[in-house]
């Protein structure tokens, strides 16, 4: 399916030499948008691109091998702040002279920055088609000239100074796999009961008992890791609170496995090709699935109460998650692994 892409697009026998692509919204979209953009880097090295993004969001970008620059824009959320803020940061964006943008937030303050700009060619996001946000952000890309964009997940790391201290001081045992467990799902609708995520593991480490089960949530989930921790024992390795962005982003790409609610963190795990299983209940798998030959998403939209967007279930039972049981999820998993190392 095609997504509804505005642009102006760039007319040249090469590439434009300098782009500026803009995404200002949550840590998960904005990750979304980094193995496309590589993408162009991967084929058109000699291409220059800048990142137009918000303060709390910029560590992932700023910790790998592909912008050649990243303006942050502070105000965290508060919409005024931020396009004040933007306003003051002109006279330095006109100084890059960029010869196209790529605006993959499409709000009112993104299109004012834009036309300020005066780039001769943009595209525009599609906010509303009913396709993932990879493919959208592909097709935007793509509108901006005839280059071919693919799903390039091969991320190189400034750094990775820190990552093995910190499994070490939680309990990672030398030569075992990491398998990343993220109950986060924002609402209650949105979650895999606790007991199938231990049952899960308990399965899992019948058939692979070198394996840990890594927990990366936020302190406000403490009761959750705590349940987990408790019922796996040293299998698991509890880093709730403990771990930031990047380091959660770092220690997924060593993971050979994730299971998890609609959140950031799965995002995390997709776009840099890590084996994914993504649990959907009233979320828009059309929206916001994991995208890879690498990632299955088990959701809700084959029911006819589904995808409701609630954040309780009518039924009170969370049928459309609970009907997934832990072996069910454990042979997913070994399909999807045994799939993977045939790619």
């Amino acid at each position: 399916m095609k997504a509804i892409i505005r642009a102006k697009p760039w007319r040249g026998d090469k590439p434009p030499r300098k782009i500026l692509v803009m995404r200002f919204q949550a840590l998960g979209d904005t990750v979304i948008t980094l193995p496309y953009v590589q993408s162009i880097k991967r084929q058109y090295p000699q291409t220059v691109l800048h990142l137009f993004t918000r303060e709390e969001v910029s560590r992932i970008p700023k910790s790998i091998i592909l912008f050649d620059r990243i303006f942050s824009l502070g105000g965290k959320r508060n919409a005024k702040v931020q396009f004040v803020l933007a306003l003051l940061m002109m006279p330095l964006l006109w100084m890059q002279r960029y010869d196209a943008v790529i605006d993959l937030q499409h709000h009112r303050f993104s299109k004012i920055i834009r036309w300020l700009l005066g780039a001769k060619a943009w595209s525009v996001f599609d906010t509303n088609s009913p396709i993932s946000a990879g493919e959208r952000t592909r097709q935007t890309i793509e509108a901006l000239w005839t280059w071919k964009i693919s799903l390039d997940t091969a991320f190189t790391f400034k750094s990775i100074e820190g990552i093995d201290t910190l499994l070490y001081k939680n309990g990672y045992k030398k030569g075992h796999d990491l398998v990343v467990f993220n109950p986060a799902g924002y609402c209650v609708s949105r979650n895999w009961p606790l007991p199938y995520y231990t049952e899960f593991a308990k399965l899992w480490i019948k058939q692979n008992p070198m394996t840990q089960f890594v927990l990366l949530l936020l302190p406000s989930l403490h009761e959750k890791a705590t349940f987990i921790q408790k019922e796996i024992g040293d299998h698991c390795i509890n880093l709730t609170g403990k771990a930031d962005q990047l380091e959660a982003f770092k220690i997924i790409q060593r993971s050979k496995l994730v299971i998890s609610e609609d959140s950031g963190l799965m995002h995390m795990a997709w776009v840099q090709g890590v084996a994914t299983i993504a649990l959907f209940s009233s979320s828009r798998k059309d929206w916001s699935a994991p995208q890879g030959e690498w990632s299955v998403c088990l959701d809700s939209s084959d029911l006819a109460c589904g995808p409701c967007g609630l954040e309780q279930c009518t039924f009170g039972d969370n049928r459309c998650l609970t009907r997934y049981s832990p072996s069910y999820v454990s042979n997913i998993a070994q399909q999807l692994l045994s799939h993977s190392a045939t790619v």
